[in-house]
């Protein structure tokens, strides 16, 4: 059984407690991911297929543009519409957890079910992308313009930009991970939401890690086939993110993990 941790913050929010989890819990999360691709797969595909549809826009845009200096607003830009996207992926899997049959007009309400919140974290969110934006841009200052540099000159922005692009994705998975799928199915306030989000990530490192790993490959997966990669990817990855919620947060819909 999973050990408890009480964590409340009075000054801001409520955080609601979290469980210990095993350094190879996610991997559990995605087998029962595969589990439910396999029961709704129609439903799954048309998400992948948005997802899909989604990439490969980014990746025009970028293809268009001719430069490297738009990659990472582009990448922002699905990290912004991904998470809410895959809104309608947790409602699917809540569905089957609950023995309901899941539909796409069912799944796709889910996106706004806590709008109010919803809207204050892409809020949230929207501004620490800005931040980083502006941050990359002064980095960028330290990249040679000289063409034929010697590796030397190119180390400050190498590993600047590696320092800041560690801080800023750390941020934003910590206060992500676990967000959403709470907002939807506790209609809890947004600062509830991330700080129950980063104390379930600060107490749960090595799995976190593990997790962030496999978000990290599944997504260069999908970008690296042109998007095609998402179809599947992005189901699997939307089912597990809930389940590794229901594992995590202590909520009432722990039923097939005890």
């Amino acid at each position: 059984m999973p050990t408890a941790k009480n964590v409340y913050d009075k000054a801001f929010a409520r955080t609601i407690p979290c469980n210990r989890l095993g350094n190879w819990e996610p991997l559990h999360w995605l087998a029962l991911a595969v589990d439910d691709f396999k029961r709704v797969p129609l439903l799954s595909l048309t998400y992948g297929i948005l997802f899909a549809v989604a990439s490969a826009l980014i990746i025009a845009l970028v293809y268009m543009h001719g430069s490297h200096l738009v990659i990472l607003p582009s990448l922002m830009l699905f990290v912004l519409i991904g998470p809410f996207l895959a809104t309608g992926l947790y409602d699917v899997s809540w569905e089957l957890e609950k023995g309901h049959k899941p539909s796409f007009v069912h799944s796709a309400k889910a996106i706004g079910r806590n709008r109010g919140s919803e809207w204050g974290f892409a809020l949230i969110l929207s501004l620490t992308m800005m931040v980083w934006m502006r941050v990359a841009a002064l980095i960028h200052a330290l990249y040679p313009s000289v063409q034929g540099a010697h590796f030397e000159e190119f180390l400050p922005f190498l590993m600047l930009g590696s320092l800041f692009g560690v801080i800023f994705s750390s941020f934003v998975f910590a206060i992500s991970v676990f967000s959403l799928p709470l907002m939807m199915e506790r209609r809890v306030d947004t600062m509830t939401a991330i700080f129950t989000s980063v104390n379930a990530a600060k107490n749960n490192l090595p799995a976190m890690f593990v997790w962030a790993i496999i978000l990290f490959i599944g997504v260069f997966i999908g970008f690296a086939t042109g998007g095609i990669g998402m179809v599947i990817v992005m189901p699997l990855l939307g089912y597990a993110t809930w389940h590794g919620y229901i594992r995590t947060i202590q909520t009432k819909q722990q039923r097939r993990y005890e």
